[in-house]
This record gives structure tokens, sequence and C-alpha cells, in this order.
């Protein structure tokens, strides 16, 4: 679960998340025996590829690349815009995946439980149009609630301009509590959490709901009672959620002032668990954790604590950590990378405020659409550790393999999918050997669009400018067919995918 990392909202932070977030083929670099000597010669620039098809290296999850919303959506307002279809239909797209709810703010929610408080404070009179935010707001709830099923909402336009204004200034105190590290607390109330729910359910994505684990008594254990209520109310509309405590519980003391070592954490863990048994709907609920800042130093101290009380009480063992090392932490086992964030408050949104997809969620889109969990290794020739004159540098051209994702119906089982990153500034040529020799080639290419090159909010695929159709409708990403034997050009700057067909990887035969 990466924290959040200052990027541009173009291609440029495009580049730098699959650079990292994918999983890294660099410790299975092998050069093929047969064409070694070739490639070695003195300014060669094509490079050879090869996979090994026989078995995964390791598989991911299914949900590999999940998504986080910030808490502060309740502080901004956004969060009464989730129901859009719009940003159904583009979460939609990113499915299966989680929706972490998470963040800075987890430790400052308080959950209060008021039923229909739209209904309670009455609905807009008869020539009422859109006089009043709140008002409309409301107006908004009472449709959403005769609707069954998943409920969709039309927005007007000027009340999302309004929305907007709201934003931007709310935005201010958000970053006045982010650099001064002094929050308030938030509310969120069953209405609010409802909504929350209706997002995922309606997205196909499973929510991981983060608890305030800053509520302390005065021996400094876990207070439980506001969580249990909020436990309570969730089952009793049969949410289906896993749970996670707190938020980088390591700087608790910068926050507070009180610390909570290793073992109290473990300890509150386990009086969570013991509460999600109490709740039937949730006696084999997952729950997730600790979430602590990156594993070093006095963290790794209190991770190892934590590890000796509630080791096994935890499904998987979560923490956040910068964009640059999830590459190594990937090679090292990690199954799910959630990005923060989908929409509104964090860094490096895949979806902005005029509800419009960025670089990057046209990126998670096409990993989603053709990279399936099963991770095959990779082997080259022509790549070089350090630089030289007309040679290609490892590090800035990274490539990938993993079995075709099976939710494709376009491509049999037993495809394989490349991914490609060249960071140089110049095209480099990338020749399919071995496995994948003379095989059929679907290219997707991914390149900002514009003027403004790599700090664009648009991108092109292979040519084509991407845009929604309309606010129910994906565009039909559509691939350029490689003749079997085709050298690959990689342009410059640019992320790629190539789907080798037909290849009848035995790895990929099966689920």
């Amino acid at each position: 679960m990466p924290c959040p990392g200052a990027a541009p909202p173009g291609a440029l932070a495009l580049l730098a998340l699959l650079a990292h977030l994918a999983l890294p083929s660099q410790a299975a670099h092998r050069r093929p025996p047969a064409p070694a000597a070739a490639a070695a010669a003195p300014g060669r620039t094509l490079v050879l590829l090869d996979v090994g098809p026989r078995s995964p290296r390791r598989v991911t999850s299914e949900r590999f690349l999940s998504l986080q919303i910030d808490p502060a959506v309740l502080h901004d307002g956004w969060l009464d815009f989730l129901s859009s279809r719009r940003l159904v239909t583009l979460a939609r797209g990113l499915a299966p995946a989680f929706l972490r709810f998470a963040g800075k703010r987890t430790d400052f929610l308080q959950f209060q439980n008021v039923k229909n408080p739209a209904k309670s404070r009455g609905g807009p009179g008869p020539d009422y149009y859109l006089k009043n935010y709140e008002d409309d707001i409301i107006r908004s709830d009472i449709a959403l609630d005769k609707q069954k099923g998943c409920k969709i909402a039309q927005h007007p336009d000027i009340m999302l301009e309004l929305q907007r204004e709201k934003a931007a200034q709310m935005h201010l105190v958000l970053l006045k509590e982010q650099f001064s590290n002094t929050y308030t607390n938030l509310t969120l109330t069953a209405r609010s959490l409802d909504k929350l729910y209706n997002f995922a359910d309606c997205s196909g994505l499973h929510l991981i709901f983060a608890l305030n684990g800053l509520r302390r008594n005065p021996n400094n254990s876990w207070n439980s009672s506001n969580a249990l209520s909020l436990l309570k109310y969730s089952a009793s509309k049969k949410y289906n959620i896993s749970w996670e405590l707190g938020n980088e519980p390591n700087n608790y003391r910068a926050l507070t002032g009180r610390a909570v070592n290793g073992t109290q954490l473990g300890k509150d863990y386990m009086q969570l668990k013991s509460l999600l048994q109490q709740i039937r709907i949730y006696s084999r609920a997952s729950l997730y954790g600790p979430n602590i800042g990156r594993p070093r130093k006095n963290v790794v101290s209190l991770l190892d604590g934590f590890m000796k009380v509630a080791g096994s009480t935890v499904d998987a063992v979560t923490w956040q950590q910068w964009l640059n090392a999830l590459g190594m932490l990937a090679s090292q086992g990690i199954d799910v990378i959630m990005r923060h964030s989908f929409f509104d408050h964090g860094h490096s949104h895949l979806v902005d405020q005029d509800f419009n997809p960025l670089p990057d969620y046209w990126l998670s889109l096409l990993y989603k659409r053709l990279v399936g969990p099963r991770v095959l290794a990779v082997h080259v020739a022509g790549l070089q550790r350090k630089p030289r004159p007309g040679r290609v540098i490892r590090d800035k051209l990274r490539i990938y393999a993993h079995c075709t994702s099976h939710h494709n119906h376009s491509y049999v089982r037993g495809s394989i999918t490349l991914y490609i990153i060249n960071l140089h500034r110049s095209r480099k040529k990338i020749k399919l050997v071995g496995t994948l020799r003379d095989k059929l080639v679907h290219q997707y290419v991914l390149q900002p669009y514009g003027q403004e090159g790599l700090h664009s909010r648009s991108v092109q695929l292979n040519g084509q400018l991407l845009t929604m159709e309309d606010d129910g409708t994906l565009p039909n990403l559509k691939p350029r067919s490689l003749r079997p034997g085709r050298t690959l050009v990689i342009p410059p700057l640019t992320m790629s995918f190539y789907v080798v067909k037909n290849v009848n990887a035995l790895a990929c035969r099966y689920r």
C-alpha cells in the first residue's frame, strides 16, 4: 500500500507508476545462450527477448492493482458524488480490485449512526432549482433512496461547479492540517457509509475499511466502542467488508504525543478480531494490518512486537512505501498494491475533479485488461548495467512478462503479455526469439497527447486519443497488429504492452 508521493498528473507520473509498480523482471534477466555473443557486438542496439513459458515465477492476487480513497472526501464533500455514473463506470473498469478507505484522517474518524438525515430535514419545494447547495445534496439523496440495487445519480453541472468551489476552499484547510500534522475529527454518518459501500459494490470493488485506532482508554488500550457501533450497523446492512485498524500507528506519538508499541498494537488487533467473531456476518471477515510506515529502524521493532502477539490474527501484513521501492518489494512477494488515490485527495490521482480519467487511469485500465496474475521469467540479451555509447541501459528499459489476463476474451489461454517501459530519450528495438519467435503480436503503445508532452493530462493509444464515449461507456482499446517476426520498436519515454498471441505457454493454459 504505497503512501502518497509527489508526482505530476500527466504521463510523467504514468511512466513512473509501472516503472516501480510492476513486478520486476531484472532478477530474471538472463542471456539466452545462443545469441549472447551476437548481442555483444560493439554499437549494437538490438535487444533479444524470450520468456520462460513452462511455469510461473510466482502468482499475484487477481486484485494486484487496487485502489484507495482518502477519508478527506468527507471533509471536502466529494463523498456525496461517488454515486456519479461516470465515476462508477471508471472504477468498474479496474475491477476486480480492493477499495481501501483509509489515509491520514483514518484515526480521527468518528461513526455516527444517523438514520435518513436527508428525509428528516425535508426536501426542496416545488419551485426549487439549485438555490441551496446542501438542499441539492438532500434532493439527490432522496432520489437515491427510491432506487433499488445500485444507486446511480445524475448531478447537474451547476451542482458540480458548486462542489468544486467548496472543495477548493477546503483544500487549503486540508493542506494546513497536513503540514502542521494536526487533524480535526471527521464524522462518518450511516448515510455516508451507505454511499461509500454503494460505490464499491456497484463498481465491483471489495471494500477495506480502516477503523480509528487512536481512540484510547486511560491505560492506552484501544477503545472499541465507536468501532463496534460501526460494525453493528454494517452487519445490519449485510455489507461485505474487510477491516483494518488505524493508519501508520508508528506515527501516533507525533499526532497525539501518545505512542503505541508493537505488543499493544497486537493486543488491539486481537481485540478487534474478537469483536468480528462476535458478529456472525464478520466472523470470517478478512483482517489486514498493521499498516505501518516503511519497515525500517524503529518501525521494524514495532512490526516484530506486533507479529509476536497478533501475527496469526491478520490475513495479510500491510505497510506503506514509496513508489521507488515497490519494484524491489514486489519481487519479494507483494500480492496487492493500493493506488493512492483513485479520486480527489492524495497524489497521482487516476481521476480528476471533472470526473475525467488521467493518464494513470488509462495505464491502469490497460494493465487490468491485458495482464494476468501469473508472472513469467524474462530472458534478455543486449542490456548493459552501466552506460556505454550506443548500448541499452538495463534500468532505462524495463521488460516484464505475464500470462495474458483470462478475463480478456479476445485472447486464448496460453497467450503472453509483455509490458515494456522505455525511459531512454530514443527509441529501442526488441527482437522476439525462442518461445516468442514468429508469433502474431498485438501492440498497445501509450504516449502523451498534445503539446504539453510528458505533462499532458491526456493520453493516446496507438495514435488515437483516449476518451470516454459517454458517462457509462469506456472506449474500445484497439490494438495494432504486428506481423509475425517483426522487430518491436519501442518509442522513447513510453509505456507499451504487447500481447504475443497463441504461444500456448504451459504456464498460461489454466487458471
